[in-house]
């Protein structure tokens, strides 16, 4: 598993020196009232779309957020969990841990409703989650997964399942390929850590989801992330990948298999042909 120590070294380097748009296309950060952004958590926004749902956020849930970053939405998930340790933020990159709680002390000069105690950071990562089985309310982690492999993705998606409460939401937010991203490029483990080239295709993802026993999946948005040229990396056309953001339950599988909802729909589909585990 090399190319996850690739991909730590990388992020250990960008948690010391912050680049804009390193992975992503940068759009401005979800605006809330009386929320002030430091801007170096804003730098530090290494992911491709949202993860903070406020419709699943009722009731200040406990909400366990895989890889930290630079504590971005974390802070914005305690905006609506305003209690001490409602926020569990997990990183196995010690530079990134420290860089998180350096701007969340910030956070909390700029907000006056917000305390540190709020987000508890913590060692750890997405294959051994420092939690009990069924102890979250919510898991979240935006453009982390699509760096691992698919057997590495299967791992963290099961240790995902494993720390949910029924009736539990995963929310994600990744980079999905609108066709397969060739082989020379997965094999990149730079590439690969930056987000560009561990992307599935929107099936692909949804197969693994459904693989671990979600029983209903909901896409929340889907647009144009960003463009492989076929010059830079030796493709025969343009690969274009989209930003995903979704919400997986822990619901019991209907039999007739796992209900996808699909963006902008009210009409449940279970997904042809597949059942949960």
């Amino acid at each position: 598993m090399s190319y996850l120590k690739t991909a730590a070294d990388f992020y250990a380097t960008v948690a010391q020196e912050p680049e804009v748009g390193l992975c992503c296309v940068q759009d401005e950060s979800l605006q809330l009232p009386d929320l002030i952004i430091p801007p170096v958590m804003n730098a530090m926004n290494y992911g491709c779309g949202t993860t903070v749902q406020a419709s699943e956020l009722e009731d200040a849930p406990t909400v366990l957020y895989v890889g930290v970053g630079g504590g971005l939405e974390a802070l914005q998930f305690a905006y609506f969990c305003r209690r001490s340790g409602a926020v569990i933020a997990v990183d196995p990159v010690a530079e990134m841990r420290q860089a998180a709680l350096r701007n969340l002390e910030e956070a909390a000069t700029m907000n006056s409703w917000f305390q540190p105690e709020f987000v508890q950071v913590r060692e750890g990562d997405a294959f051994a989650l420092p939690m009990d089985d069924e102890s979250v309310d919510v898991v979240a982690q935006n453009c982390l997964f699509n760096i691992f492999q698919p057997d590495d993705l299967h791992r963290a998606l099961k240790e995902a399942y494993r720390v949910l409460k029924p009736q539990g939401r995963l929310l994600m937010s990744d980079p999905i390929a609108t066709s397969p991203i060739p082989d020379h490029l997965r094999q990149d483990e730079r590439l690969r850590a930056m987000c560009l080239s561990g992307a599935l295709t929107y099936e692909e993802y949804l197969e693994q989801i459904q693989a671990v026993g979600f029983g209903r999946i909901e896409i929340r948005s889907r647009r144009p992330y960003r463009t492989l040229d076929r010059q830079t990396y030796h493709l025969d056309a343009d690969l274009l990948l989209e930003s995903l953001d979704s919400i997986a339950l822990k619901v019991p599988c209907p039999a007739t298999g796992v209900l996808i909802i699909p963006l902008e729909s009210t009409q449940e589909s279970p997904a042809a042909g597949k059942g949960c585990c």
